[in-house]
C-alpha cells in the first residue's frame, strides 16, 4: 500500500531552492516523544465545565421552582433542592481549592461530567425517570465530553449516561401532576424513549468527537505548514535586520575614526601612533563591511524569475541522485512559455509531491507541463503501486497515512505524521491550483494532476 508520505521541516536557501536531507529540522514537528500526536485531547480549563455547571444550576433550579410554586405539582422539593445544592457547593470547593485557571486532566474532566450525569439521574428519579421532558438533558455532559475530551474519556460518560437512563427505566418515583389525575405512560412508549435516549447517547458522542477531532487535526495541520513557511520568512528578514544595524553603526564609526585622526595628528611617530593607524585601517574595513550590509536586499535577485520548464527541473533535481529516472516533459499548446515569480511555498509544495512519487516509483517518475492561453498543468506520474483505494478520496487531508508512526527523523525509514501531502496541497492551492490525485491504472501508478489558471501564478511583468 503507497503511503501518503511523511513531513520534514526544511530550510530553504535564499534563492528558493530547498536543502533536502542536511538542514532538517524535525525535531520541532516529528518527534513523537516529547509532543502527542496532533488532533488529541488538550487540557480543558476548569473555569469552562464549571460555567456550564452553572448554567445547569441555574436552569435546574428555575425548573424545580416553577413546578413547585408556578404550577402548583406536588415534588420532593427537599431532596431536589439538596442535588442542586450539591452542584453548587462543588463548584465553589474547587474554584477554592484550584483557581479557575487550573489545566484539568482528562480523568478529573471526565469525572466531573459523571458527576454531572449522577447528578441529573438523581434529580430525574425524584421527578419521574425518563417520563420527565428533562430527560433529554442527559445528553449535554455527553455532547460535552465528546467536544473536549478523548474518544476514551468520552466512551465511559457515555457508558455511565446510559447505564443512568436504563436505572431511570427500571425505578424512579412518580412525575409531578395534578393531585387527584395521576398520569400514566404505557412501558412501551418508556421503552422507546428509553431506545431513543440511548442512540441519542451513542450519536453524539460518536458524531461530536471525531467533527471535533478532525477540526483539532486541521488546526494542527495549518500550524505545522505555517511553521515551514515561516522559516523562509525569517531567513528574508534577516537582510533588512543586517541593514538597520549597519546603518545604526555608522554614526559611531565615523566617530571613532574621527577621534583617531585628530589625536594621531597630535602624537609623536612610535608605537602608540602605529597603534592609531591600525585603528584607522580596521574603521575602513568595518565601513566597508556595513556597505554591503546595507545593499542586502537591495540588489535585484537575477534568478527572482524563472521560467516555468526551468522551475520543473530545479525542483526535480534533488532527487536525479536517488537510483530513479526523472522524466521531464513539456507539451505546449498554445501561447509562450510561463514566466514564474519565484515562491517558496510552490517551490517547497511541488518537491513534497515529487519526493513522495520518487520514493514509491518502481522505477521512473515522469513530470509533465503543459500549458495554453488559459490555464498551466503539471502531471507528477510514477509506475509504483499506486495510492490505496480506500485512501484515495481522502488524500490531502491531514495526518492520513499508512505507515505506522516511529518518530524518526530519517527519511530512509518508514513511518510519519501523514502530513507530506497536507503540506503540498495546501502550500500548492495557495497559489490558486487545483489538485486531483489518482492512479492511471487499476493495478497502480499514482498521478497527481495540477492546474492553474494562466494569470494565478504567470509573472505580469515578464
Amino acid at each position: 500500500m503507497r503511503p501518503c508520505g511523511w513531513f520534514f521541516l526544511r530550510i530553504p536557501d535564499r534563492k528558493g531552492a530547498e536543502s533536502r536531507g542536511d538542514k532538517q529540522v524535525s525535531a520541532e514537528i516529528v518527534s513523537s516523544d516529547t509532543k502527542p500526536l496532533a488532533g488529541q485531547w488538550r487540557p480543558v480549563r476548569l473555569a469552562t465545565l464549571l460555567r456550564l455547571r452553572w448554567l445547569g444550576i441555574a436552569g435546574q433550579s428555575v425548573a424545580i421552582l416553577v413546578v413547585a410554586f408556578g404550577l402548583g405539582f406536588s415534588l420532593p422539593l427537599w431532596p431536589a433542592a439538596g442535588l442542586v445544592v450539591a452542584a453548587a457547593a462543588l463548584n465553589i470547593g474547587l474554584v477554592w481549592r484550584f483557581g479557575l485557571g487550573y489545566r484539568l486532566t482528562a480523568s478529573s474532566a471526565a469525572m466531573l461530567l459523571v458527576f454531572d450525569c449522577m447528578q441529573l439521574a438523581g434529580l430525574l428519579w425524584l421527578t419521574g425517570g425518563l417520563e420527565n421532558p428533562f430527560a433529554i438533558l442527559m445528553l449535554a455532559p455527553v455532547s460535552v465530553s465528546a467536544t473536549t475530551l478523548s474518544p476514551r474519556a468520552t466512551v465511559i460518560v457515555a457508558a455511565v449516561a446510559c447505564a443512568l437512563a436504563t436505572a431511570l427505566t427500571l425505578s424512579h418515583m412518580p412525575l409531578p401532576w395534578r393531585a387527584g389525575e395521576p398520569i400514566y405512560l404505557d412501558p412501551l412508549y418508556v421503552m422507546g424513549l428509553w431506545i431513543a435516549l440511548l442512540l441519542g447517547v451513542s450519536f453524539v458522542a460518536a458524531y461530536t468527537n471525531r467533527t471535533a477531532h478532525e477540526a483539532r487535526q486541521l488546526a494542527d495541520a495549518l500550524s505545522v505548514t505555517e511553521l515551514a513557511l515561516s522559516r523562509q520568512q525569517q531567513l528574508r528578514a534577516l537582510d533588512g535586520l543586517a541593514a538597520a544595524a549597519a546603518h545604526e553603526l555608522g554614526t559611531p564609526l565615523s566617530t571613532i575614526a574621527l577621534v583617531a585622526k585628530e589625536r594621531r595628528v597630535e602624537l609623536e611617530p612610535g608605537e602608540i601612533q602605529e597603534d592609531f593607524d591600525l585603528i584607522l585601517e580596521q574603521v575602513v574595513r568595518c565601513r566597508a563591511i556595513l556597505g554591503k550590509l546595507r545593499n542586502l536586499g537591495q540588489e535585484k535577485d537575477p534568478f527572482a524569475s524563472v521560467r516555468f520548464d526551468e522551475l520543473i527541473a530545479e525542483v526535480a533535481q534533488p532527487y536525479e541522485k536517488l537510483g530513479k529516472l526523472i522524466l521531464l516533459e513539456s507539451q505546449p499548446y498554445a501561447g509562450k512559455e510561463p514566466i514564474f515569480v519565484r515562491n517558496v511555498g510552490l517551490i517547497y509544495g511541488l518537491g513534497n509531491l515529487v519526493e513522495n512519487a520518487v520514493n514509491f516509483a518502481a522505477g521512473t517518475v515522469s513530470i509533465i507541463s503543459a500549458w495554453d492561453d488559459k490555464s498551466i498543468r503539471l502531471t507528477i506520474s510514477d509506475d509504483g503501486p499506486g495510492f490505496p483505494l480506500d485512501v484515495l478520496d481522502r488524500l490531502g487531508e491531514p495526518y492520513l497515512t499508512t505507515r505506522p508512526h516511529t518518530g524518526q527523523t530519517d527519511p530512509d525509514r518508514p513511518g510519519g505524521l501523514g502530513l507530506g501531502v497536507f503540506i503540498a496541497k495546501t502550500l500548492i492551492e495557495r497559489t490558486g491550483a487545483r489538485l486531483v490525485f489518482a492512479n492511471a491504472e487499476p493495478d497502480g501508478g499514482a498521478e497527481v494532476r495540477i492546474s492553474w489558471p494562466r494569470a494565478a501564478l504567470e509573472n505580469e511583468e515578464a
